[in-house]
């Protein structure tokens, strides 16, 4: 019989196995190369998409900002037109009782340079009594107006500084520029006097007649579009504003600024008061005429400070009388801006109503938009009303 001995389980030396780590297979490794590879793509599409509307949302902001800037720039300056500095000239003052011998008789020349000669008491009573000017192209101030954009209007702007010169946060007083003194004296020799100061004695009076009136800088400003910016050719077409001002010795509207970039248009239209409350023709021939002398309450032959009728357009091939100029009340100022860079994948086909007028399709890669404003002219429809 066989011995066999036993073992205790302790002293049985135990053999492990080794542990395999197995890595990606070929076919799992090209899988996760794919599946990220498509995330990659999503992730940058998503970034190319908001970019881009970024961008076409900086554009959008930048056209809204130009179209709301620029009317907002020449409606701040319309709210000025007629000031005068308390001055009413005679053919507006309804308390004149005798014929007024300054309504104005021609259109002035926005753009003749100032001399004593050429700016005579005529020229000035033109002046004053037509604050607002407005054109189709430039058929004036051509030195001055230069690559005017077409399809758009001028306006020229007029009135007296809102601030006294020399007084705090207004313009010294500059020897040879022109300023504005009315007078409020029955016995001064004239009812308003203009000059170059330093070269002309200012000499009009306060209501005491002993006190020197208040002089303030005479105000002009022409706006235009011109069809550039920077470069002639650019594509950006520039809201632009020439001042009457003081250069090289001589008084004359000077070299047009840049004001806006990316105003395509602009298209002004006026609102004449040309009927009283009765009906009847403004008439400046005769003293005013009253439906009730003994209350004056009604003028029947001058205007009432309501526009009559339908807007008026100023244009070359029918142009504004002196009686519709001097009789503006309100001014509707259309304002197209334009952004100042092409959309890719866009094509602007439509087309834009500047009130009377249709611009467009221009068929380009630029978006555009429209605004307006009215603007009544206080300084001209206040002298009418009447209770």
């Amino acid at each position: 019989m066989m011995n066999m001995s036993i073992v205790p389980q302790a002293l049985v030396r135990r053999v492990s196995t080794p542990f395999r780590q197995n890595g990606f297979s070929l076919i799992e490794l090209m899988i996760a190369i794919t599946l990220g590879l498509l995330i990659m793509i999503a992730m940058t599409s998503a970034y190319v998409q908001i970019a881009s509307a970024n961008r076409e949302l900086a554009k959008t902001n930048e056209q809204i900002e130009s179209g709301r800037i620029a009317v907002q720039l020449i409606g701040n300056d319309l709210v000025h037109a007629g000031y005068w500095g308390g001055f009413v000239p005679a053919f507006d003052d309804l308390t004149q009782t005798a014929i007024p011998g300054d309504a104005p008789t021609a259109v002035p020349d926005p753009c003749l340079a100032y001399s004593v000669a050429n700016w005579n008491t005529a020229y000035w009573s033109n002046l004053i009594g037509i604050p607002v000017q407005a054109y189709d192209a430039a058929s004036v101030c051509s030195s001055v107006m230069t690559n005017m954009q077409a399809n758009s209007d001028v306006l020229v702007v007029r009135h007296a500084a809102t601030c006294v010169a020399g007084a705090s946060g207004c313009e010294a007083l500059t020897t040879n520029k022109l300023y504005f003194q009315p007078s409020y004296c029955t016995s001064d020799a004239q009812p308003y006097l203009t000059g170059q100061y330093g070269a002309v004695t200012l000499n009009n009076h306060k209501r005491d007649c002993t006190t020197v009136a208040d002089m303030r800088k005479f105000i002009s400003n022409i706006y235009y579009i011109r069809n550039y910016y920077t470069t002639a050719g650019d594509n950006i077409p520039t809201l632009m504003s020439s001042s009457f001002d003081l250069a090289g010795g001589t008084l004359a509207h000077q070299a047009a600024q840049p004001l806006i970039p990316g105003i395509a248009a602009i298209r002004v239209e006026l609102g004449v008061d040309s009927l009283s409350r009765t009906g009847a023709a403004v008439n400046y021939t005769q003293a005013v005429a009253w439906s009730d002398p003994s209350t004056m309450k009604i003028p029947t032959n001058r205007g009432d400070g309501a526009p009559d009728g339908n807007d008026v357009h100023c244009s070359t091939a029918t142009t504004c009388t002196v009686a519709q100029l001097s009789n503006v009340v309100v001014v509707r100022i259309y304002v197209l801006a334009q952004s100042l860079q092409t959309t890719p994948g866009y094509t602007d086909t439509k087309t834009y109503a500047l009130g009377g007028a249709t611009l467009g399709p221009f068929n380009d890669h630029y978006k555009r938009h429209v605004y307006a404003t009215t603007v009544r002219l206080n300084n001209t429809s206040g002298r009418r009303d009447t209770p």
